[in-house]
């Protein structure tokens, strides 16, 4: 065995031992199994919040975009930020209204104060419609570093079904308290890894950040700014805004949030983690870095930058660190996902049909879901050829659509607008929306050829986000007193 896969099989079981001893002697009724029964102080919270940020996304996507496409990388940097100014209102309200009613799932909160199983039902549909390529993406960026990282003697097909093993048997077993403890190491290993590359690359090949900047910019005039059409200023916005929006709309987000276990530590986490966003930076720096040592790769494959320049630059067993790190930004936003999509299926698709299902029951048949979704998952992360950076901003465009039904429902308790069946369609002309652009391959400038680069480069989510406002209060007028808000979707 080489050093490098010694690393990597240590760290996958050093990760697995931890996921499964989580559970400790604790009985996973389904409240402690989703939420850790709504316990986790603010340290548990932040891990569970960070892992969502340094996924393989992160390590991948982000280095990959700085070397593929340059300065429209940098949206990846703003929509965080922007994201947790946002989470210093947003989820404090969600934890409220969810903890007083006990809700366990994304579906939960929209279900209720709609008083609409048919919303519940949709938004559960849809959000794990939008987690399954989130997923894909993981389990993609999983198999790349695994097989990068070891040399090849791991194939990312060998790779991407024993990780996804490893990820069923702690998600069944421990439950979200799984998926912290493994946030712990995943956090400690990534921060200093990617801190340390950022700083290394530069300074060892270029001297440091200024010369290799000003080497880009010779080699490759109007790299490092945005061009004038396609991912133009107009499109970098757009993007922020999508992304600002729906950072916090995905399942697995709600998941997290319910685990706190008072409304403080949001705030708290949303002063802290624009400082932790900053670790981007080195990311990037790392595809810069990339860009004169390994050339010549385009497309997807712009996502092996920083492991090729890695072993490119260092002896075997520091490639098996650097790809340990980024085998467990794979695994711990995977493990909330899983346990996010099942809990989701079996909350509000499952138990709407069959409302005298206890407890019990419900826990048994989400743990019944988490081989499901991962195995569709792993067929589609070995059958797509999708950069990493792409399948997200689809995924991205899919579950933004939730947005102005959640902030409607939420104000619901003193404003009694909109109606439910204005969320309903609202929703599902969103998603519509995306789903007929994203099929057809159609950008704004091909259905509007002649309109300006403001319209043009637009990103089509947000074109869909505005058709769902307007869908939901064009609805939500003509229902308001005509439809009892009771009958939609009950019974």
């Amino acid at each position: 065995m080489s050093a490098a896969l010694a690393v990597l099989a240590v760290t996958f079981l050093l990760a697995l031992a931890l996921g499964l001893a989580a559970r400790g002697r604790r009985t996973m009724t389904l409240q402690e199994w989703s939420v850790a029964s709504r316990g986790f102080g603010g340290v548990f919270v932040f891990l569970l919040m960070a892992g969502e940020i340094y996924t393989t996304f992160t390590f991948l996507g982000g280095s990959g975009w700085a070397y593929g496409r340059g300065a429209p990388a940098f949206y990846i940097l703003c929509y965080g930020t922007v994201a947790y100014a946002i989470s210093y209102f947003l989820l404090p309200a969600i934890w409220r209204y969810a903890t007083a009613r006990r809700l366990l799932s994304q579906a939960d909160l929209f279900a209720s104060p709609y008083e609409s199983r048919a919303v519940g039902i949709l938004v559960g549909l849809v959000s794990v419609v939008a987690l399954v390529p989130y997923l894909v993406l993981q389990l993609k960026g999983l198999g790349i570093i695994v097989s990068e990282a070891s040399y090849g003697r791991v194939s990312a097909t060998t790779a991407v079904w024993g990780s996804t093993g490893a990820l069923i048997l702690y998600v069944v077993v421990s439950g979200v308290r799984g998926s912290a403890w493994t946030a712990a190491l995943k956090d400690g290993l990534i921060l200093v890894v990617a801190v340390a590359l950022g700083l290394y690359f530069p300074a060892h090949y270029d001297g440091g950040l200024h010369a290799m900047f000003s080497d880009i910019a010779a080699r490759h005039p109007g790299f490092l700014t945005l061009p004038a059409h396609g991912q133009s200023a107009w499109w970098f916005s757009s993007t922020v805004a999508l992304t600002a929006l729906g950072f916090y709309m995905w399942p697995h987000s709600f998941s997290s949030t319910y685990t706190a276990r008072d409304a403080t530590v949001f705030k708290k986490n949303a002063i802290v983690l624009p400082l932790y966003q900053l670790v981007l930076l080195f990311v990037f720096f790392c595809g810069f870095a990339a860009i004169a040592r390994v050339p010549g790769l385009t497309g997807s494959q712009a996502d092996l930058s920083l492991l090729r320049l890695a072993k490119l630059t260092f002896e075997p067993w520091m490639v098996g660190v650097i790809g340990a790190a980024g085998l467990l930004t794979a695994l711990v936003p995977g493990s909330m996902l899983l346990l996010s999509g099942a809990t989701v299926i079996a909350q509000n698709v499952v138990r709407p049909m069959r409302p005298a299902l206890s407890d019990h029951a419900v826990g048994i048949i989400a743990r019944l879901f988490v081989p499901v979704i991962a195995v569709v998952a792993v067929l589609l992360a070995l059958s797509d050829n999708a950069g990493i950076v792409n399948l997200l901003l689809i995924a991205y465009s899919l579950v933004t659509q939730l947005l102005p039904a959640l902030l409607c429902g939420l104000a619901r308790e003193r404003w009694r607008w909109p109606t439910a069946a204005g969320a309903f369609c609202g929703i599902v002309a969103g998603e519509l929306m995306v789903a007929w652009l994203t099929g057809v391959r159609a950008s704004l400038s091909h259905l509007f050829p002649h309109a300006p680069p403001a319209v043009q480069d637009l990103n089509v989510g947000v074109v869909a986000l505005a058709v769902n406002v307007i869908v939901l209060i064009g609805v939500s007028a003509s229902t308001h007193r005509r439809l009892p808000l009771s009958k939609v979707g009950a019974a």
